[in-house]
């Protein structure tokens, strides 16, 4: 599955952690959430053996979720 969107993104130095559990980028720390979504999303990836992984664009963020097929 592939997300795609056209806000702010996630600034180069942020996409290492943004699927660590509690992690904010300091830019989003005025805005709401508690930094635990895409910690989420990593966990129910790695439980199914799929991947998932944030791609910059020049303006907005994709973010791709793969999963295997089953049997």
């Amino acid at each position: 599955m592939t997300v795609t969107d056209q806000g702010p993104g996630i600034p180069e130095d942020d996409l290492p952690y943004v699927f660590d559990r509690f992690y904010r980028s300091p830019t989003a720390l005025s805005l709401p959430g508690s930094g635990l979504g895409l910690a989420i999303v990593r966990q129910v990836a790695d439980t199914h053996d799929g991947t998932v992984a944030a791609e910059p664009l020049g303006r907005g963020l994709r973010m791709r979720l793969s999963l295997p097929a089953l049997p």
